[in-house]
């Protein structure tokens, strides 16, 4: 168990092995609906999975979601997801990603992930993500709707 609260930290490509490795492992994406849009969003129908998406916070106000846990709970059990499954969680850049993994392994998940780089990563020397660290950076399946 990490300080954060949750299983442990792992890279994108680590989290991108398990998920193809393990039929019951879920990627869940808790950026908002105008990051899935307008960024884009992993792709995982290679390895025959969908990922969950599960807004911790919504644009524009960024509120976290006081329903959170609740909500992707039900939406895990409705999708027959064992709560030992090992849960890898997504977004920019780690943070909220991290709260999300902490906050669903209070709810009960025993094996709750942080995607550390997550989506986009941090900003490279010239101010952009997607290019040092994350999903991207690893040049793993995305799409842009």
């Amino acid at each position: 168990m990490t300080a954060g609260g949750y299983k442990a930290d792992v890279g994108a490509e680590e989290a991108w092995t398990r998920l193809s490795n393990d039929a019951g492992s879920v990627l869940i994406d808790v950026r908002s609906r105008a990051e899935w849009s307008f960024v884009g969003a992993p792709d995982l129908s290679s390895i025959g999975k969908q990922v969950v998406f599960a807004a911790w916070q919504d644009f524009p106000a960024m509120q976290i979601d006081p329903d959170f846990a609740r909500s992707l709970d039900a939406m895990l059990a409705d999708l027959s997801v064992d709560r030992d499954a090992d849960l890898f969680f997504l977004c920019r850049s780690g943070g909220r990603s991290a709260a999300t993994a902490a906050v669903m392994t209070a709810a009960g998940h025993a094996n709750c992930f942080n995607v550390a780089g997550g989506f986009e990563g941090g900003h490279d020397e010239n101010g952009q993500r997607g290019k040092i660290a994350g999903w991207k950076a690893a040049d793993l399946p995305w799409r842009q709707p």
